[in-house]
């Protein structure tokens, strides 16, 4: 584990990573960085995110295959729009594509202009959008631009090379023997004695993102579904977007950055408040570039962050955090907003790798929850859904994309039909209605710590102070302060499956104040801070995988901090 002293090394990146000390006023508002992010960045970063894949949320008309209107009657669910309503507490939607397509997951487009037909139809869409906007709930789409389906129209027109859509892809008449950049097969694939490329596969040709028209027509086809009430978009596959040779050349080009820049730009142009979230799948100095000058990116996915995560509770360690903090620091630019979450459709469920327990699945919460940026859950996360069995020779992907499980009848409430892919067989006892009934469920303490995060300025906005633990718990403790408008919340989380007694942090340097501070979980009283504990707050025992959420008031702005 990394020493007080090792750790001071990233301490003045720390201080400023991910946020600024929030827009509430007094302490801690000396933020020039943020003036520079996007409205749809401040939007953002106090909102909580629910990624969706329509096929498996709720069917509505019997034929197995979740729907737009199957999703449009569970909204209340996530937010019923009211206050102190009993819905979950998330405040945007992330709808994997909902555009048609070749596959099942949508992520070969072949219209980019039309709903797919399994999940309904432009009305339903509008619908959708409408009834999610009354709830106050956003809403972004999955927009595919790297690649179309070989089935889109405009790659088998293209097919002819006579044809004027040839150049809205990438041809050659040799094949250079490119490999995927990533160490897997050939990216260039044969078709009437030319070649194509296609860094995934031959079924998802790559678009030429050099041509003016195909650029004018992805910021036009961009701009039609933002003008139809889309709140932004998730943006698949960014390193890959222009390719100028192989290996380094074939991901982050400096061409594929100033793509999105001229995207951003274009696309926005009369809607500011348009949000952008990148997934590149990278280290994190390779996906802090993708911020540029905070005028590319308004967030991207913190991959990095999510393996600390996990790798923390699956192996009981806090170093894995402590590091990435450290890269995060250094890799990012001030004022960055970070995506933060815990798994999604590519990933194995977190409760199958965190073997369904619920000490552990909670502390996973809770980071994401507490920890600078936006969290994103992912559809079923909340109650703890596992991997479903699936057969050996069926893509493993599927194992994380089964029908939600929301009660113990048939087909766990998802279709009155039968479903197009078979539930988890743990639906009659994991499922959305049990853990609702129960107070003490997953289900409930996500609930709780939403509702905390929205509450407490400085969990939703405020900046990250590195908080040290004193003495024998420093190996087994993540603790961290957040600080926004004069108050000062402070994040402990005990990562062992032991109890820790007689735990204390140095709070000297973190920017306190003396006076009264409270536990946020419990909503009581804690110690208060004096400067007699001030380097030695206590916090006594903290159970094993538990934690402690307090806050109290800050007293420097950061421009003023050691």
């Amino acid at each position: 584990m990394r020493t007080a002293a090792s750790r001071g090394i990233c301490w003045v990146g720390l201080v400023v990573w991910l946020g600024c000390g929030g827009s509430g006023g007094g302490a801690g508002d000396d933020c020039g960085e943020r003036a520079a992010a996007s409205a749809a960045t401040e939007w953002a970063r106090r909102a909580a995110f629910y990624e969706v894949f329509v096929r498996s949320f709720q069917d509505s008309d019997g034929d197995g295959v979740g729907d737009l209107n199957g999703l449009i009657s569970r909204l209340d669910y996530l937010n019923d729009g009211r206050v102190g309503g009993a819905d979950l507490g998330v405040d945007a939607l992330w709808l994997m594509p909902i555009f048609a397509a070749a596959s099942y997951h949508g992520y070969d487009t072949v219209d980019y202009e039309a709903v797919d037909a399994a999940y309904g139809s432009g009305v339903d869409f509008d619908r959708l959008i409408a009834e999610a906007h009354r709830r106050g709930i956003r809403v972004i789409v999955d927009l595919v631009v790297n690649h179309t389906s070989d089935q889109h129209p405009w790659f088998i027109s293209a097919s002819n090379p006579a044809s004027p859509d040839r150049s809205k892809y990438v041809w050659r008449g040799d094949n250079p023997g490119w490999s995927q950049p990533w160490g897997g097969g050939s990216v260039w694939h044969p078709l009437g004695g030319a070649f194509y490329y296609g860094v995934f596969w031959s079924g998802m040709p790559d678009l030429n993102l050099t041509s003016t028209a195909v650029r004018d027509e992805i910021v036009r086809i961009a701009r039609g579904w933002l003008a139809r009430g889309v709140d932004g978009f998730r943006l698949d596959a960014v390193r890959y977007a222009i390719e100028t040779g192989p290996g380094s050349g074939q991901q982050d080009t400096p061409e594929t950055h100033a793509w999105w820049r001229d995207f951003a730009r274009r696309a926005k142009d009369g809607n500011g408040n348009a949000f952008l979230v990148g997934e590149a799948w990278a280290d994190t100095r390779t996906v802090g570039r993708y911020y540029g000058a905070l005028d590319e990116m308004d967030a991207t996915f913190d991959f990095a962050l999510q393996d600390a995560i996990v790798k923390t509770l699956q192996y009981r360690s806090a170093q894995f955090l402590a590091d990435v903090f450290c890269a995060l620091a250094d890799g990012y630019p001030a004022g960055a907003l970070d995506a933060v979450f815990l798994g999604n459709h590519d990933m194995a469920r977190l409760a199958t790798r965190l073997e369904s327990d619920p000490a552990r699945l909670t502390l996973a919460a809770v980071l994401q929850t507490t920890l600078p940026g936006t969290p994103f859950l992912y559809y079923g996360e909340e109650i703890g859904m596992r991997n479903a069995k699936i057969p050996a020779d069926y893509p493993a992907d599927l194992a994380y994309r089964t029908p939600m499980q929301w009660d113990a009848t048939g087909n766990g409430g998802f279709t009155s039909g039968t479903p197009w892919f078979p539930l988890g067989e743990d639906y009659a006892e994991t499922n959305a209605a049990a853990q609702q009934a129960d107070p003490d469920s997953l289900w409930h303490r996500y609930r709780r710590l939403l509702a905390i995060r929205k509450q407490s300025e400085p969990l939703a906005v405020g900046d990250f102070v590195p908080v040290h633990a004193l003495g024998a718990a420093e190996p087994a403790v993540v603790s961290y302060a957040r600080r926004a408008a004069g108050k000062l919340a402070m994040v402990v989380a005990n990562t062992t499956g032991a109890p820790l007694t007689g735990v204390t942090l140095d709070l000297s340097a973190a920017g306190a104040a003396e006076g009264a501070v409270t536990d946020l979980w419990i909503a009581a009283a804690a110690t208060p801070l004096s400067a007699a504990n001030m380097a030695a707050y206590p916090l006594g025992e903290v159970p094993a995988f538990g934690w402690r959420l307090l806050e109290g008031a800050a007293a420097l702005n950061r421009s003023e901090r050691p």
